[in-house]
């Protein structure tokens, strides 16, 4: 999960060369001023192509909170029986269940899913562990990241009542206001247990320079593939020219 990125920096985190970025730019511009009176009503039509990228992103937005119906759930112990002359199907759910203990998940369809605590790790640091509050939202700054430093982000997580499927983490970082990341990681697929579950995101690097540096909000939620949400938590951090002891 990238928490900064879309500003000034030499980090290579940020996917952009800025040798192919300028010749992109010179080759969009001189696109740009090439039109036709049949683009120019086309234009005119949609309200032009900055609105026309809003409305697509609303309604991305908008795809990513409708519900999805995938049919109906089944128990732990209904998932067992289902099938269970399959014997391909039935090592299959064994290897995924491991040894989950059936009486004690009881009967219940949906999954519920407890993330613990946050963890960002640092070569030649000690890792920085963020409890969850109750409340979801941490009071003040959160945490403070050096700019130009390697780290990744490690979550910690319990899963209990039933099978979670296509567990997800997204991710929207603003500056001043101004999105400048959008990003989404797949987590997995996960049976309930009594031990914590952790999964640790890609190494990033955090951008660097006067423009990076400075106080940025994020939105940072949990969602399975029914759209249910897990946990929503909102935060401010730093990016500063040094760790803060």
């Amino acid at each position: 999960m990238s928490l900064a990125v879309g500003v000034v920096s030499s980090s290579k985190s940020m996917g952009f060369d800025n040798n192919e970025g300028a010749a992109n730019t010179d080759l969009s511009e001189t696109k740009s001023t090439a039109k036709t009176p049949a683009d120019e009503e086309r234009g005119d039509e949609h309200g032009g192509c900055e609105n026309s990228v809003d409305a697509t992103e609303e309604e991305e937005e908008e795809d990513e909170e409708r519900k999805i119906e995938l049919g109906p759930q089944f128990t732990l112990k209904e998932q067992l029986e289902k099938d269970k002359d399959d014997e391909s199907l039935r090592r299959w759910k064994e290897q995924l269940l491991g040894s989950v203990d059936l009486n004690s998940v009881g009967e219940t369809l949906e999954p519920d899913v407890k993330i613990l605590e946050l963890a960002i790790k640092s070569p030649g640091r000690p890792d920085i562990v963020l409890p969850i509050p109750e409340s979801g939202n941490p009071k003040g700054l959160w945490f403070t990241l050096k700019e130009g430093s390697r780290y990744s982000m490690n979550f910690a997580f319990k899963v209990s009542n039933n099978i979670v499927s296509g567990l997800r983490c997204t991710n929207v970082v603003w500056k001043t206001g101004l999105k400048v990341d959008n990003t989404k990681e797949m987590l997995g697929t996960f049976s309930p247990q009594q031990e914590t579950y952790t999964h640790e995101m890609p190494e990033e690097t955090t951008p660097s320079g006067i423009f990076a540096r400075g106080t940025y909000s994020a939105k940072t939620k949990f969602l399975d593939d029914d759209n249910k949400c897990y946990l929503e938590i909102n935060y401010s951090f730093d990016i500063r020219k040094d760790w803060q002891s």
